[in-house]
């Protein structure tokens, strides 16, 4: 055991990596899970740590999670999928509040629909709308995933709908609790996503770099770590492309760099907020430069677009790529991924592409990043912010990560882990890396972050255009 500095009384005392996550002892996680009970943590972590069970999917995923998923198509249908879910267990709910079809929405929500962590899916319409419950619900059937769909005008209205929802919903629950296929997971199975947002001068400074050094161990133990936000890497156009795998990793992250700055010139506004000023950061450049922390340090594969699974763009390259037009394929467009490594370090572009109706704001708000995330299979997201936050997520547990002691101790009830000991001295980078993976693999195994105990699962998916994947690559996985 290490002499480590107790968070909770600022004095000496024997504590293992694994009882001490976050700022607070094991203990107040409850009786959802025992991070001490997750094998390896606290020791070495260069390798496959692990040993928990997951979920093994058709395609080869694994998720830490078993949910029902309810699925709306249009905001007419939002209340009646929300009271089906409500009082439910492991039931979620996502959906699109438009009643025009949008490629972009429809790759995104198909995406989540057959996310590792969802074992079966309900989808519900009005009746009237473009996008099709049925559609949705076939290609999940595809997937090897029981599903279902009906149209609340055709099953009576509000409360016959309701009704009928949480009659399949429950079916669903039993059917996939019997017939889940349990499998061990190691760190080498885990796709991990990280977004940042609420940032101040302690996000630069400790919340993104312990996660990028958690994103390192990731990544060396053969796992997949995902991060976002290219508007937020304005700036740093050279280090971004210095950190590239290979050529064709380079060719496309310098689209997706170009792509961002041009976005951000033509809307007129860079990702700069005034409570980021109030929290002390000064410029882009100075916020860009914390916030790309949280990438770490290892080469950078590829670049991915909202919708595509990240798993398989790593281990189908050449199938993926074959699939796609010459247009997709062309490197320039950041279709391109590495065929290289089946693991590794990935960025996410969000950021819309240009369109004849100029509509799609990127990363409108946090949640939006955070589902984006979610959507290239991310099994667990990670937030950082300065300022604090009080948002969650549906289908992937969220684990909010601060630097800043004030946020923490104002926040405890929604922040999971504190990462502020690194600017006081009381840990090493190193030290809280081990701390936070502690938390991550615990979360992994069944430990209930502190957004999903609290029941937080906000998400947000609206109109926005990409020119790749195409519908077909992102509804064929």
């Amino acid at each position: 055991m290490n002499d480590v500095k107790s968070e909770h009384t600022g004095g000496l005392r024997k504590e293992t990596a694994a009882e001490h996550v976050g700022g607070h002892v094991v203990g107040e996680m409850g009786d959802e899970g025992d991070v001490g009970k997750v094998e390896g943590v606290g020791g070495q972590m260069g390798g496959q740590v692990g040993g928990w069970e997951g979920y093994l999917r058709e395609d080869g995923r694994k998720g830490v999670r078993n949910l029902v998923l309810v699925i709306y198509t249009v905001e007419c249908a939002s209340f009646v999928a929300q009271r089906i879910a409500e009082g439910e267990q492991d039931t979620h709910v996502i959906g699109f509040p438009g009643c025009y079809d949008n490629a972009y929405a429809i790759r995104l929500m198909l995406a989540l629909a057959r996310h590792p962590n969802v074992g079966a899916v309900l989808a519900v319409g009005l009746g009237c709308e473009y996008t099709q419950p049925k559609r949705i619900a076939d290609v999940v059937r595809e997937s090897g995933r029981p599903a279902a769909n009906f149209f609340i005008q055709d099953v009576g209205g509000t409360e016959t709908g309701i009704a009928k929802g949480k009659q399949i919903v429950n079916q669903m629950r039993e059917q996939i609790t019997r017939d889940a296929k349990r499998v061990t997971m190691t760190m080498a199975d885990l796709v991990i996503g990280c977004e940042c947002g609420g940032s101040d001068g302690t996000s630069g400074l400790a919340g993104n770099p312990v996660v990028g050094r958690l994103f390192d161990r990731l990544v060396d133990a053969g796992g997949l770590a995902v991060f976002e936000e290219t508007v937020e890497m304005i700036g740093l156009k050279e280090m971004i492309l210095s950190r590239a795998a290979h050529d064709e990793a380079r060719e496309a992250l310098a689209h997706a760099y170009d792509k961002a700055m041009a976005y951000c010139q033509e809307v007129r506004q860079f990702s700069a907020a005034p409570g980021n000023f109030a929290g002390g950061l000064t410029t882009i450049e100075e916020k860009s430069l914390g916030a790309f922390a949280k990438s770490g340090s290892r080469a950078i594969e590829g670049v991915v677009k909202v919708g595509e699974p990240v798993w398989h763009r790593s281990r189908l390259g050449n199938e993926s790529e074959q699939s796609m037009s010459p247009e997709s394929a062309n490197p320039s467009r950041g279709g391109h991924a590495s065929k290289k490594n089946a693991g590794g370090l990935w960025l996410l572009d969000s950021v819309p592409d240009a369109h004849f109706m100029q509509f799609g704001y990127t990363n409108a708000n946090d949640s939006e990043g955070l589902m984006d995330l979610i959507a290239a299979g991310c099994q667990i997201v990670l937030f950082v912010t300065g300022r604090g936050s009080v948002i969650g997520s549906p289908i992937a547990p969220l684990i909010k990560v601060t630097g800043n002691r004030q946020t923490y101790e104002r926040m405890q009830g929604d922040m999971d882990f504190c990462a502020a000991g690194i600017l006081e001295g009381r840990v090493t980078l190193d030290e809280c890396a081990d701390e936070l993976l502690a938390l991550v693999l615990a979360t992994a195994s069944g430990a209930m972050s502190k957004p999903e105990r609290l029941g937080h699962r906000e998400f947000f998916i609206p109109y926005k255009h990409q020119d790749v994947p195409l519908l077909q690559v992102g509804c064929r996985v």
